[in-house]
């Protein structure tokens, strides 16, 4: 199922259609008041986890959509698809068809898989997110940016699409990256160090012997595929905007900004232009971050502003993080859920992964295989540690394919009781998050490996495996027919 959203506002109108939206009519303030209610909401049970739309924001005449993503049901809404594993069964689709050859031509083919004709973008005139245009003396005070918790630095724009191009290549990227409001001019650009805005900025810096203005755009709102889209740990080399023309069925609208040669989503509520000097930072943070702590204050690249261009009526889409679960923890989900036939397109033997909500993404990574030889699961473990971002992973715990990752008290269970500390674990250093607080150091730490799997003569283990507990098959159906009898 294709995606049918064009705009963010089509899909508020298909969220409060289907009783998953609420309006919020009553004042409500940016400092901290709406953060509190989303916070609340997003822990709230399914039924009361919904979508807010906040309309009488203190001091702004434009209302504050929250928490658009934060469920199973509106991320898959989002993208098109009833359940979040369809994404998957597409990705696999796609692998079949589009990656035909060995496994090595099958891997360098992969920025190869879309249709272009289909999924690329479309450079359009006289865009929606251009009906006001602002030149002269642009300004951020407009916009009703969040202060999220008590001790973050300042008020920060938290779910936009930052546009950047190589200096040297040309090559695009969107990248969702958090940005403080210095002042009505300025913005904290916080790409972090592994991300690809992060990598343009690198080549700005070296390329130049004399770096110059590095141009940025930063599109708010649109077609919800694009914002997740942004969200997207995307192999080197696939285009976000052409993955989410594929996402939704249809390419992508552009139109060139105003101010710079960069091109943003004709549909999005809000676009700030501007550019990035290589040879400036500021000081941003501390900020309240989705691993349920601060992080630190650290110097940063400095946005400064030359447009801002809207509709006449924008929504400003806004998301929250904290200690988990949040709604980044469904845009993570839907990113699981997408990549894992990628993961098996290298480890064939992975049967399926699992990054709860309690191992904020990086901190936990579950996964279940097919065993077939002494360190198979540090074969597995140390391979997704080479793979992408999955080298930030903190600790990777490896269950048999019998198991089932998304049941946490089952993967405990097996993870406690199949591993002697000395033999089943493995403990490396490497390459950490940004914003791994516990980590030895800045971007850098250990990294923990439990082989959690069921041992035997293939591993040379000195006593017996036991035999699992399990009642016979003759028994269980004879109790389930006659449950009833039973009055129980």
């Amino acid at each position: 199922m294709s995606a049918r959203f064009t705009d963010l506002r089509d899909f508020v109108g298909h969220l409060e259609k289907h009783g998953r939206l609420r309006r919020v009519t009553v004042p409500v303030s940016r400092d901290l008041e709406i953060a509190e209610i989303t916070d609340r909401v997003s822990k709230s049970p399914p039924e009361r986890n919904v979508a807010l739309l906040f309309e009488r924001v203190e001091g702004f005449d434009m209302p504050v959509l929250v928490n658009a993503f934060g469920a199973q049901d509106r991320m898959a809404a989002a993208l098109g698809v009833s359940q979040l594993d369809e994404l998957g069964e597409r990705v696999a689709k796609l692998l079949d068809l589009k990656l035909p050859g060995t496994f090595t031509e099958r891997l360098a083919k992969l920025g190869t898989l879309f249709d272009l004709v289909k999924a690329g973008p479309k450079l359009v005139t006289g865009a929606p997110c251009q009906e006001m245009v602002e030149t002269a003396k642009p300004s951020l005070a407009g916009l009703p940016a969040l202060r999220c918790w008590p001790a973050d630095g300042g008020r920060y724009i938290t779910l936009p699409a930052v546009f950047t191009r190589d200096p040297r290549s040309g090559q695009r990227n969107v990248g969702m990256y958090r940005l403080q409001v210095f002042d009505d001019r300025t913005l904290g650009m916080h790409w972090q160090t592994h991300k690809g805005g992060a990598e343009h900025h690198r080549v700005a810096e070296e390329q130049l012997a004399s770096p110059t203005r590095m141009p940025v755009a930063i599109a708010l709102g649109g077609d919800p595929a694009m914002i997740y889209a942004a969200s997207a740990p995307l192999p080197p080399g696939v285009d976000e905007v052409v993955f989410a023309g594929w996402l939704r069925g249809h390419g992508v609208e552009l139109v060139r900004c105003v101010t710079n040669d960069l091109e943003v989503p004709a549909q999005a509520e809000i676009v700030l232009e501007g550019y990035v000097d290589p040879r400036e930072r500021r000081r941003e943070g501390p900020f309240g971050d989705h691993t349920g702590y601060y992080s630190l204050a650290r110097d940063y690249p400095v946005f400064h502003l030359t447009a801002v261009t809207r509709r006449a009526r924008p929504i400003y889409p806004a998301t929250l993080v904290g200690r988990p679960p949040q709604e980044d923890y469904w845009l993570g989900k839907a990113t699981e859920r997408l990549f894992l036939p990628i993961i098996r397109l290298m480890l064939p033997e992975v049967v399926d992964v699992n990054m709860p909500a309690e191992g904020v993404f990086h901190n936990l990574v579950i996964v279940s295989i097919k065993k077939r030889y002494p360190g198979h699961a540090r074969k597995v473990m140390t391979a997704l540690w080479g793979m992408g971002l999955m080298m930030l992973a903190k600790t990777i715990v490896v269950v048999s394919d019998h198991v089932n990752v998304h049941d946490l008290s089952e993967v405990a269970w097996r993870a406690t009781g199949n591993i002697d500390p000395r033999r089943d674990l493995i403990i490396i250093e490497g390459p950490m998050d940004d914003l791994d607080h516990a980590a030895l150091r800045h971007r850098y730490g250990g990294k923990l490996g439990v082989d959690a799997t069921e041992k035997s003569a293939l591993d040379d283990v000195v006593q017996p495996w036991p035999d699992e507990i399990t009642m016979t098959d003759e028994i269980r159906a004879r109790v389930t027919r006659r449950w009833k009898e039973y009055g129980l």
